[in-house]
């Protein structure tokens, strides 16, 4: 089963100028099966698509849900959440890579770097935090190792740290224009149907094919020198923007840990509770999240040592 795996709207992204009509439409000339939808921060283009999912075009051709996420210290993320798994806080940009991991995990989803080697600010390999902390990459799914946007020495590094840390690797045309559809393909062994179809393959039996061709025609080929400002100011625009959301993330973020006990025993055990504070401006919800958290943690010793205590007597 043929899939492009990185795909970008116009109903979903701000800067794609091509409809998912259009996508779809060349990518089943191009002989693909499916796609897989990762707009920039939000499903949009997904939730238009299942409005209109009865129309002729998108009628046996699959359309997976993903988004392409925007950390504040790890560049680029993808994401493929079970379709049963609804996340308001993944359309709110600006989250620790770190913190994010545990929260896609925590809710059965997968996630890996997009064009892991590519421009700085948007890229894992050079963000600050894999500087500081390489070892990151083992706690991904998958590695995105061809993307069409990037030079073919990236996609080649892409690959290389895919081997290293033995993560499959995925193939995406990162496409915003028309004539970059369909430039990258990943190949699977068998049909992929849904969301939870791929995290299966992805996480179990992970024979995957890449292959692409370089696409000329980005801004970066384009605009030479003027494109590391353009780069600048994009690292501005992402700070100021996740700045803005995170009102609504410390809402989402208290929302979750209501929801879930596995992520909360997750951020225990890997120790990132004073990273979640950090994500609250207010002392009390910070104090308030920390003291949740550990009042759990000792409840629960407690009733484990009380029940082995009483099963030896």
């Amino acid at each position: 089963m043929r899939l492009d795996m990185h795909c970008h709207t116009k109903e979903g992204s701000i800067d794609a100028k091509i409809s998912l009509t259009e996508y779809v439409l060349r990518l089943k000339k191009l002989g693909y099966d499916g796609m897989l939808l990762t707009d920039h921060n939000s499903y949009k283009g997904y939730r238009w698509y299942l409005r209109n999912k009865e129309n002729e075009e998108f009628q046996n051709f699959t359309i997976l849900k993903g988004i392409e996420y925007d950390t504040c210290d790890g560049g680029h993320i993808l994401i493929v959440m079970p379709e049963d798994v609804r996340l308001p806080i993944l359309e709110l940009r600006g989250l620790p890579v770190r913190l994010l991991i545990e929260i896609v995990h925590a809710f059965r989803g997968i996630l890996g770097p997009a064009h892991p080697a590519g421009e700085k600010y948007m890229s894992i390999t050079n963000c600050k935090y894999y500087r500081r902390h390489p070892e990151i990459l083992r706690e991904f799914d998958f590695m995105e190792i061809y993307n069409s946007c990037v030079t073919p020495k990236e996609n080649e590094a892409a690959a290389l740290l895919a081997r290293q840390y033995e993560l499959p690797g995925t193939a995406g045309s990162d496409s915003h224009k028309s004539d970059c559809v369909g430039l990258a393909c990943t190949e699977f062994e068998r049909p992929v149907r849904s969301e939870s179809d791929l995290i299966r393959y992805i996480t179990q039996e992970p024979v995957i094919s890449c292959k692409g061709s370089h696409y000329a025609g980005s801004n970066r080929d384009h605009l030479g020198a003027a494109y590391d400002f353009m780069l600048r100011l994009f690292y501005l625009y992402n700070k100021a923007s996740g700045s803005v959301r995170r009102s609504r993330r410390e809402i989402e973020i208290e929302e979750l840990l209501a929801l879930s006990v596995n992520l909360k025993q997750r951020l225990r055990e890997t120790q990132l509770i004073k990273l979640l504070q950090q994500q609250f401006r207010s002392r009390s919800r910070r104090k308030r999240i920390r003291q949740q958290l550990y009042a759990e943690a000792n409840s629960a010793h407690f009733l484990t040592n009380r029940s082995a205590n009483s099963g030896l007597e």
